[in-house]
């Protein structure tokens, strides 16, 4: 299997274009060599700080939504008391 027909179906990800753009050698050493990064421990750190900052992100929605909730919950309290 030549290297046209292993990589014809292949899905080039933003990441990959942004690391072909910043350096095309280190993106042909990984992508085509397979050869690891020498940065992996960095590479590491950048991921865990990445998923990190999602769930927090997932978080803040979640507590905006509980927020509207809340709020909505609360008028809802007062017209009933505005209607006693």
């Amino acid at each position: 299997m030549g290297n046209e027909d292993r990589f014809a179906d292949r899905i080039i990800r933003a990441s990959e274009v942004g690391q072909y753009t910043f350096c095309p050698r280190a993106w042909w050493l990984g992508t085509i060599e397979g050869l690891p990064s020498a940065h992996r421990e960095e590479m590491d750190a950048g991921e865990f700080a990445h998923r990190r900052h999602g769930r927090q992100v997932r978080l803040s929605v979640v507590l905006v939504r509980l927020a509207y909730v809340l709020l909505a919950l609360a008028v809802v309290a007062v017209i009933l008391a505005l209607m006693r």
